[in-house]
């Protein structure tokens, strides 16, 4: 099983994945970068503290993006996440 590093929910890789895109959004952080206008997700390990961006170009000076693809923005995110995890931490080793 693939434990969710924020609750006691466990399951497989996918299940953990969606139920961190879905309970979890509220431990994302998102900055504007003011001289692009470019939006960027902030993900940090809770275990660790390492910090990881992901850039959302297409959400350039336009906040209704982000409101609008939200979830699919914080699977992309959580996915960041979720490798950190295994590689770093040796979560699911041996799971899907």
């Amino acid at each position: 099983m693939f434990p969710c590093p924020y609750c006691d929910f466990q399951g497989k890789r996918s299940e953990v994945h969606h139920h961190l895109a879905e309970a979890h959004g509220d431990t994302l952080g998102v900055r504007w970068d003011e001289f692009t206008g470019h939006a960027f997700y902030i993900v940090t390990c809770p275990i660790c503290g390492a910090s990881y961006e992901q850039i959302t170009k297409k959400a350039r000076r336009d906040p209704a993006f982000l409101i609008e693809y939200e979830h699919e923005i914080r699977l992309v995110i959580f996915d960041l996440l979720l490798y950190h995890l295994q590689g770093e931490h040796g979560f699911g080793m041996g799971q899907e």
